[in-house]
């Protein structure tokens, strides 16, 4: 059975209500159709860049696509001046976009990997690493692996579908919402004030987002006012949450539970287990899936994981674990916490401090929105750290006023050699940036 009709079986019977956006609003029906012209000019085995958003027209070529049996990537126009690059190491053969279909080559683009998919007919999905150290990875999933986890029932909710076109999380959220029979709602924008109108004019009840997201939400004072009552449960990932953010978001919206998600790329989306809902403390697993902790540094083994990267070579060992780089606190029972990465230790003298102990301190200070340190060569100690903060709008707090709080929140050998009043980007992920 075809995936647009296996979707389709779904909501056969129910109140099938689908898509939410601002310009229309789609029955599964409506939504879960092929793209006949689409359909029309991709062959299988074709890789097919899809520029698009949760939107319909888009749904239904990324749809057509996997129907074809084609290996789809999807990306956002957020990141058009990476484009070309994308299609280089990703060895593109169609791009489709809002103003058309286009064939980049005549013959299929050749690799390894592809012709594993060619071979057994089955589709395949291409993501890239977010490119925070160095540039980006070509990422290749079977997709007909990948779309196997959703076929266990789940209850259905109406959900907000924050996480971008092009991100792991975005696709997963919206086949975990198609495959249980619920609502996917389109944000009408990226700001607080978007969000927040939407959850109030759509009922939403699940909002998938970032730490650096729910931290802007604390600090925007339209929280304080906005309608909130349908909203059930908010997850959050892609980057490490910080404990005074969780809880005081917990504090501000009583009624709304929250939990931790866990996944990369290259391994997919783990099934997580908060200890509870304003705790960083998690079990990781699932169908699938294994753990290990080697040396602080959590390893996992996934049957969901990438066939490979397209441009580097293999990042798991001869048994098949990954290195997720995260350095983890263990707890009896099996429970884990995210302390940091072990690419960013900063070894000041010999002391190895984790850059999170320094961003946490100044946390605390409420005119502090946002904080980001990090390890700076320095010759005498080996490296110093130095801290950006980004205060609150009105905010006279001055460089020796942190200081002195810093001092009261910390060992003198964590404390920043230079800290810096300023602001601090967001990438259109809603994550950090350095």
């Amino acid at each position: 059975m075809s995936l647009i009709n296996e979707l389709k079986s779904i909501y056969t019977g129910v109140d099938d209500l689908c898509l939410i956006t601002q310009q229309t609003v789609l029955s599964a029906q409506d939504l879960l159709q092929i793209d006949k012209s689409l359909n029309a000019f991709i062959h299988p085995g074709d890789v097919v860049a899809l520029i698009g958003k949760f939107d319909a027209p888009s749904i239904r070529k990324m749809l057509t696509i996997i129907d074809k049996k084609a290996i789809y990537m999807p990306l956002s126009t957020e990141t058009s001046q990476m484009h070309d690059y994308f299609f280089e190491c990703g060895m593109v053969d169609v791009v489709v976009s809002p103003q058309g279909m286009r064939r980049l080559r005549k013959q299929q683009a050749q690799s390894p990997l592809f012709q594993q998919l060619r071979s057994a007919g089955q589709a395949g999905l291409i993501l890239f690493s977010s490119g925070t150290t160095g540039m980006p990875k070509a990422i290749l999933h079977n997709f007909d692996i990948f779309l196997e986890r959703f076929r266990t029932p789940r209850k259905a909710f109406r959900t907000l579908n924050f996480l971008l076109f092009d991100h792991i999380g975005g696709i997963n959220t919206l086949f975990h919402t198609l495959f249980n029979q619920g609502v996917v709602i389109m944000p009408s924008g990226r700001r607080v004030t978007d969000i927040l109108s939407d959850i109030e004019n759509y009922n939403v009840e699940i909002l998938p987002t970032t730490p650096t997201f729910l931290r802007m939400m604390l600090f925007d004072g339209s929280l304080e006012t906005a309608n909130l009552s349908s909203l059930k449960l908010i997850t959050y990932g892609t980057e490490r949450m910080d404990e005074i953010s969780l809880r005081r978001i917990c504090a501000t919206l009583p009624h709304v539970d929250f939990r931790q998600t866990y996944g990369m790329s290259e391994i997919g989306i783990m099934r997580v287990k908060s200890i509870s809902r304003d705790s960083l403390w998690m079990h990781i697993g699932g169908e699938g899936i294994e753990t290990k902790v080697d040396e602080g540094i959590l390893k996992i083994k996934s049957a969901t994981r990438m066939l490979g990267y397209l441009n580097e070579a293999s990042p798991f060992d001869q048994e098949g674990w990954y290195d997720t780089k995260d350095i983890v606190q263990c707890r009896e029972g099996g429970a884990l916490r995210v302390i940091g990465r072990s690419t960013e230790w900063i070894n000041i003298g010999g002391e190895k401090i984790l850059p999170e102990v320094i961003e946490s301190a100044v946390l605390k200070h409420e005119n502090v929105i946002f904080a980001k340190a990090k390890g700076v060569t320095n010759p005498i100690t080996g490296m110093h750290a130095e801290l950006t903060c980004q205060l609150k709008e009105g905010s006279e707090v001055t460089r020796q006023e942190i200081k002195k709080w810093l001092k009261l929140h910390l060992p003198q050998m964590y404390m920043p050699q230079r800290i810096k009043i300023a602001s601090i980007s967001v990438n259109h992920r809603f994550k950090k940036m350095g």
